[in-house]
């Protein structure tokens, strides 16, 4: 939708200022339905529609009925003269649902829709003001909002009887005053104006804090007001949303009050009652107990208004005064229908507030809930859920130890929002995990991975980085479906950003995929994102990488708001930087680094072996000496035995040349390298049989051990606890 400029949007503003003004200068003398006619003439004329329309419902029968008409022939309002409950047209789902409706569909009158909005009064919504638009598609935000300020001007005039200012006998009735004794005066044409603003910032609200903002923003200048309470009914005590003007030790006071108990708030929910009093002495008249907690409060006057929603209470919103003022008919009138727009806003904000969160709650469930810290990485993470979006997003990362201290490091973007991406996601970690288990290479996991994306659907993408670091060597593999590459930062804050040719998204490319290597120097720093951290509509990826390189350099080397020892703080840094205004950011975001750190060589062993039987007491004698070395004597039985069972598989049933390699770190690591592809595997050996049970005994006295494959053959290696 195309931003008017400042000054057009305030000359624009101003007009539907007079235009209201006008409405209630000349319909001063009018009676009822010629006023009705005006305003709906008014609100036609603002929108270039092509007519309008007024319904009231009836009360009977809870149809609605056309009470005023502008711009249209009998011919096409015959048809409208009166609409059923049940019926979907604009008109009956604004009365219905107490927000603005539109439609384009069987509207008639060469008109491109309708765009209805609701009247509103104290008991709810009493019919709906319509208008036919001439122009392509709805109206914006500024129309919906002189709209709405019509229709609460309408509403006053077509309400129940009692709340109009006509008398029984179709005079005008001399109008209140509209001056408030303890604020600036307010026109009531330019209050109407704000309340139609108001109607459409509570239409769009979200959250329960975006209808305390409106509240807050739209209430309180058009009625002098300086202070306001939201309170919410919870587990049968009140608890406080939002407020403005009041001490934190006031709010302390009267946080959490059981319903039980009697205090103003809670009589008018008893009562479901608006309650206006104007002055500290009416205050202690109705409230003697409650002097203290008026002293505490510093205010004057008060409009304390129950929020009922569903035909239920669901808090109590008060507006309040520094100062003794009264309150007009017209006043508590418009208060009183707005405390029943605020309250069917709040309830459509808090269902959505539970149901966000708990989507949110899955969500974070299914990312891990801390990064573990390995022999070869420390890592942090940030993830950061859209601030303008109604769903979950699809942004992983995690990290996976794999075999002989290597680490795996995975971050990855299902495409779209919404639960079926979230659980798409979760599938897509699954699978990863599993896959990282067979400690296969990285092209071959996103192969894998892709064929998993494909079948669910043609419309199912996904990006992915998996990244795979071997401490003994320093040296990074990573490969990429459609997802930016890492940033290396380096411990003297020099940046190096990796450029390979990126392969399209899991679901959209066909292996093979590209493989790259990286290494890294002791305490490198890998970073990695997804595109909602560096990527908006003010900012390509590539700018927003070279920025997050800057950022995670500054924090690195200290020059930053923090230092490098620290990666959530410097995380949090990070994210300030990339992210300053997080609320207004409409897609997920992961920051995910890792710093690296290498195994000294004194504590790696490598020895060739005999391409024969002297193999095994070759490897055993080596284990003796180097465990000597490093201090591991209670590991030398068990170890003998493993790398005796290990290289004796080799030698029966693999080919030379065989290798072996010690690792001392967190466990012993023992690895027997052979040239053949050939995999080994547990096998049930009967009660009669001779062998058979080698593997066995290295599961037995191993927490874990398992086989990889090299390009020049395998690994089988062995993991032992070292004593504590």
């Amino acid at each position: 939708m195309a931003t008017a400029k400042p000054g057009l949007r305030s000359d624009v503003a101003q007009s539907r200022s007079e235009r209201l003004r006008l409405l209630e200068a000349e319909s001063e003398e009018l009676p009822v339905p010629a006023a009705l006619t005006l305003a709906v003439q008014q609100a036609m004329a603002d929108m270039g529609g092509l007519g309008g329309l007024l319904h009231r419902r009836d009360t009977a029968s809870g149809e609605l009925r056309l009470v005023a008409v502008a711009g249209l022939g009998p011919g096409f309002t015959e048809a409208w003269v009166k609409l059923p409950e049940d019926d979907g047209t604009p008109p009956v789902r604004a009365a219905r649902s107490g927000a603005a409706a539109w439609s384009t569909d069987g509207i008639g009158a060469h008109a491109s829709g309708m765009a209805s909005v609701p009247l509103l009064s104290p008991g709810g919504p009493i019919g709906a003001l319509s208008v036919l638009m001439a122009r392509p598609g709805p109206p914006d935000r500024e129309q919906w909002s002189f709209l709405a300020s019509v229709a609460t001007w309408a509403a006053v005039r077509a309400g129940p009887a009692g709340l109009d200012t006509t008398s029984p006998d179709g005079s005008r009735r001399p109008p209140t005053t509209d001056r408030l004794d303890a604020a600036p005066f307010v026109p009531r044409s330019e209050r109407t104006f704000r309340m139609g603003e108001l109607t459409v910032a509570l239409a769009e609200a979200v959250t329960s804090l975006d209808v305390v903002r409106a509240v807050q923003e739209r209430v309180l200048p058009p009625f002098g007001a300086d202070g306001m309470l939201v309170e919410v009914i919870e587990q049968g005590r009140l608890h406080i949303l939002g407020s403005t003007g009041y001490s934190k030790e006031f709010l302390k006071e009267i946080e959490g009050v059981p319903l039980t108990i009697h205090t103003a708030a809670t009589g008018v929910l008893y009562s479901r009652t608006p309650d206006f009093v104007e002055s500290p002495e009416k205050f202690l008249q109705r409230y003697p107990e409650l002097e203290s907690l008026m002293i505490a409060s510093a205010k004057k006057a008060w409009a304390m208004l129950p929020l009922i929603a569903s035909g239920r209470p669901i808090g109590c919103c008060v507006i309040s005064f520094d100062r003794e003022r009264s309150f007009s008919e017209e006043q508590r009138t418009l208060l009183t229908a707005l405390s029943g727009l605020v309250a069917q806003a709040l309830e459509r904000a808090r269902l959505y507030d539970a149901e966000h969160a708990r989507a949110q709650k899955l969500q974070r469930g299914l990312l891990p809930r801390t990064l573990p810290s390995l022999p070869a990485v420390s890592a942090g993470a940030r993830y950061l859920p859209a601030g303008q979006s109604d769903e979950v997003g699809g942004d992983w990362y995690d990290v996976i130890p794999l075999s002989s201290d290597r680490v795996a490091l995975v971050v990855g973007d299902v495409m779209g929002h919404g639960l079926t991406e979230a659980v798409t996601m979760a599938r897509l970690r699954t699978a990863v995990r599993t896959l990282a288990d067979l400690d296969i290479p990285p092209d071959e996991l996103l192969a894998h991975l892709g064929d998993l994306v494909r079948d669910l659907g043609d419309d199912s993408y996904a990006t992915c980085l998996y990244a795979e670091y071997d401490p003994v060597t320093q040296i990074c593999v990573f490969s990429t479906a459609g997802h930016p590459p890492p940033l290396v930062v380096r411990s003297d804050g020099t940046v190096v950003r990796p450029e390979p040719a990126v392969d399209p998204p899991l679901g959209a490319a066909d292996p093979p995929f590209g493989t790259h290597e990286l290494h890294l120097p002791e305490g490198s720093l890998l970073v990695f994102c997804t595109d909602g951290l560096v990527e908006s509509a003010t900012r390509d990826i590539d700018e927003g990488l070279d920025q997050l390189g800057r950022s995670v350099s500054r924090a690195v080397t200290g020059s930053g708001r923090t230092s490098s020892g620290c990666l959530d703080e410097l995380c949090d840094a990070v994210v300030s930087d990339l992210l300053p205004d997080r609320e207004r950011t409409d897609d997920d975001a992961v920051l995910f680094v890792a710093r690296t750190r290498s195994t000294p060589d004194a504590d790696v062993a490598s020895f060739s072996l005999s391409d024969g039987p002297q193999a095994a007491g070759e490897a055993r004698r080596h284990v003796r000496e180097q465990l000597a070395r490093w201090d591991l004597p209670e590991l030398e039985m068990t170890t003998e035995l493993v790398v005796s069972e290990l290289v004796g598989n080799v030698v029966r049933h693999a080919s030379g040349p065989v290798r072996l390699r010690l690792l001392h770190s967190r466990t012993l690591i023992c690895e027997v390298y052979d040239s053949s592809p050939t995999t080994p595997r547990i096998r049930r050996a009967a009660s009669t049989d001779e062998g058979g049970r080698g593997l066995q005994l290295v599961a037995a006295v191993s927490r874990r051990w398992g086989t990889r494959f090299l390009p020049e053959g395998k690994c089988i290696w062995s993991e032992q606890a070292l004593a504590s």
